[in-house]
C-alpha cells in the first residue's frame, strides 16, 4: 500500500515519545524490568560464525557465536510479533540477516516499549529493535516535551522508513480524514509512542482553533488500543503506517479497519545502541550495508509487502 507523506509542524517523535520522561523514572522502573521480559523470546538463526563475512567487525568483547540481546515490544505486527512462541516479523528477519553477516545470534526479549531505552542503558539489552524512530532528541537525550537535556541519549543505525497513519473502523462511520477531524473525539493509542506525541500536539492545536480537545485513551500495547477501536469506544487509533496497513488488511479478514488520510511525516527506524558501544554500532552499520547490497534486505521487505519503506544505505543517526 502506498501513501503520501504529510509534514507536521510539531517536533518529530519516535515510537518512544518522551526520552526525558524515561530518564527521569529510570531509577523507579529498573527493579521491575525483569517482569516485562518474555522468557520465550526467540533467537535469530545464523550460519557458522567461521563463515560470517563481517565477524572481524565485532567488538573484542563479543566473540563470533555469541548471543546479542535485542530489546523489543513484540506486539506490533508486522514489524515484530509472537507466532507459535517465536518472535517473527520485519525486525526479526532483518536481525537474522545481520546475525549471519556478523556470526552472532540476535535474541529478541519482550519488554514494555516505554522502558526499552532504560533497559539498553542499564545493559539489560545489547541493542533495541522495536520500530523505534531515530530522532535528534533521542540521539542527544533531549526531552521532546520540555526541550531540556534529560539523559545521555543513544545512537541509531537506520534501517527502514515509516510515518504515522490514522486507522478507523471499516467504512469510516465517523468520517475521519485528517488529524483535524479528531478534535473533540476519543482516540485510543499505545502510550509512550509517536502516536501519543502526535495526538497531544493535535489536541493542543484543537484548543487553539477554538475546538474541543482530543480525549486520549492510552494503553501498554497497540492491540489493546485496536480492541477499543473495534468495539467503537474510540473513533481512531494512530500507529506506524506498516502496522496500520497490516491491521487493515488482516483484522477480521479485512473487515474491521481501514487507513484514512495521508501518512504523517515519515522518518527512519533505527537500531538503538548505547553511545559508549561505537564498535557494535559500526559493525551493525556494516552488516546493514552488506544485506542491502547483497539483496537479502529487499527480499525481506518484499516478503512483508513493505518495500515502500526501504532505505538505500544504513546511516548512523540520520534522523532529524
Amino acid at each position: 500500500m502506498t501513501a503520501r507523506t504529510t509534514r507536521r509542524t510539531t517536533a518529530a517523535h519516535s515510537r518512544i515519545a518522551a526520552v526525558g520522561a524515561i530518564a527521569v523514572v529510570s531509577a523507579l522502573v529498573l527493579t521491575g524490568c525483569g517482569d516485562q521480559t518474555d522468557k520465550s523470546g526467540s533467537s535469530s538463526d545464523t550460519s557458522s560464525s567461521t563463515k560470517a563475512p563481517l565477524a572481524d567487525k565485532l567488538p573484542k568483547d563479543i566473540k563470533p557465536g555469541s548471543t546479542l540481546k535485542v530489546g523489543s515490544d513484540i506486539a506490533y505486527p508486522p514489524v515484530e510479533y509472537i507466532k507459535d512462541g517465536k518472535a517473527v516479523g520485519i525486525d526479526p528477519d532483518i536481525a537474522d540477516a545481520l546475525g549471519k553477516q556478523l556470526g552472532v545470534k540476535l535474541e529478541f526479549q519482550n519488554g514494555k516499549f516505554d522502558q526499552l531505552i532504560v533497559g539498553l542503558q542499564s545493559k539489560r539489552f545489547n541493542v533495541i529493535m522495536s520500530a523505534m524512530n531515530d530522532t535528534k532528541d533521542r540521539q542527544n537525550g533531549i526531552d521532546s516535551d520540555t526541550g531540556k537535556k534529560a539523559g545521555s541519549g543513544i545512537d541509531f543505525v537506520d534501517y527502514f522508513t515509516a510515518g504515522t497513519s490514522i486507522l478507523v473502523q471499516k467504512g469510516n462511520p465517523k468520517g475521519i480524514q485528517s488529524l483535524d477531524d479528531l478534535c473533540g473525539k476519543v482516540v485510543a493509542l499505545q502510550k509512550g509512542t509517536t502516536s501519543e506525541g502526535i495526538a497531544k500536539a493535535q489536541s493542543t492545536k484543537c484548543k487553539k482553533d477554538g475546538k474541543k480537545a482530543i480525549t486520549l485513551q492510552t494503553f501498554d500495547t497497540d492491540p489493546e488500543a485496536l480492541l477499543r477501536l473495534k468495539q467503537g469506544a474510540s473513533v481512531a487509533d494512530l500507529n506506524d503506517f506498516p502496522v496500520a496497513a497490516y491491521n487493515a488488511k488482516t483484522s477480521g479478514g479485512g473487515k474491521d479497519f481501514e487507513v484514512v488520510g495521508d501518512q504523517i511525516e515519515a522518518g527512519p527506524y533505527g537500531i538503538g545502541v548505547s553511545k559508549e558501544n561505537t564498535e557494535l554500532r559500526d559493525a551493525l552499520q556494516a552488516a546493514m550495508d552488506a544485506i542491502i547490497k547483497n539483496g537479502d534486505y529487499t527480499k525481506i521487505l518484499e516478503k512483508w509487502n513493505v518495500t515502500d519503506g526501504a532505505v538505500t544505505e544504513a546511516k548512523v543517526n540520520g534522523g532529524s
